[in-house]
């Protein structure tokens, strides 16, 4: 095993926290601004990648290159257990969700998971880019189009919005999904861009004109807020002034309520 063996717990309903215990010398890898809270006798650790340690320091370099383009950080953040018994690191979701632990050794090794996904995991998964090589699906892929790879026998944890659905796809069963409901998939899914189809469905139908396309075999987590959709949503209603849904006194009811605005 080259990845560091490390238990856990997951705390919450749907703003959770996952609870990492390190044996000395153990450590875990986190995107920055993840940190919850720690035992005394963890070492906070800034690094360059991901502490992979493939590559020497170009592939370093490279690493985290490739990580800029998926929207992260240049830097990870490490935390080992420099003391003696066993210690706790906590690791909390960024917006109300699900938090969803992944053995990658049960899935060869490789899973492929949302860009914006990834929260922690033992030291030694590698965490890179993967492209969707079809032409189609670079153009019109959307949130689907960068995605990243999460490589390792150790265990790894992504986050997602809303509640998560687990589908096992069999061979040649074909699933239609918005591409910002995918969290993950693993490597073995083929991955595709399918038109919606139809002149009032692309103009009138609200659900965009693509949609992904993914094909078994292999396992497939989906999420039910996108975090994308949630800020589209609360956008939407930040700019529509004097919009009061369910009251019937609209204006007036902010009048009352002391809002001359």
């Amino acid at each position: 095993m080259n990845n560091h063996d490390i238990d856990y717990k997951i705390y919450g309903e749907e703003l959770q926290c996952v609870e990492i215990e390190l044996d000395p010398q153990e450590s875990v890898i986190a995107e920055p601004g993840s940190f919850m809270m720690m035992s005394d006798g963890i070492q906070m650790q800034t690094m360059f990648g991901d502490g992979s340690g493939q590559g020497g320091f170009l592939g370093k370099i490279f690493t985290a290159g490739k990580r800029m383009l998926t929207g992260e950080s240049l830097f990870m953040t490490v935390f080992t257990n420099m003391g003696q018994g066993k210690k706790q690191v906590s690791f909390a979701s960024p917006y109300a969700g699900k938090i969803i632990p992944l053995d990658l050794s049960e899935y060869g090794g490789k899973v492929i998971c949302q860009k914006d996904s990834f929260l922690c995991a033992a030291k030694g998964v590698a965490i890179g880019i993967e492209f969707q090589k079809r032409l189609g699906t670079g153009f019109f892929g959307g949130e689907g189009f960068i995605m990243q790879r999460l490589e390792g026998d150790g265990m790894c944890f992504v986050h997602s919005g809303g509640h998560v659905i687990e589908k096992e796809l069999q061979a040649g069963e074909i699933l239609k999904i918005d591409t910002g409901c995918i969290v993950g998939f693993t490597q073995q899914v083929q991955y595709d861009i399918q038109f919606v189809g139809g002149i009032k469905n692309s103009l009138f139908g609200g659900e965009g004109l693509f949609f992904a396309q993914l094909r078994g075999p292999g396992k497939v987590w989906i999420q039910t807020l996108p975090i994308s959709r949630l800020a589209g949503r609360i956008l939407q209603y930040g700019t529509h002034q004097g919009k009061e849904e369910g009251s019937v006194l609209g204006g007036l009811g902010r009048l009352l309520d002391g809002d001359n605005s």
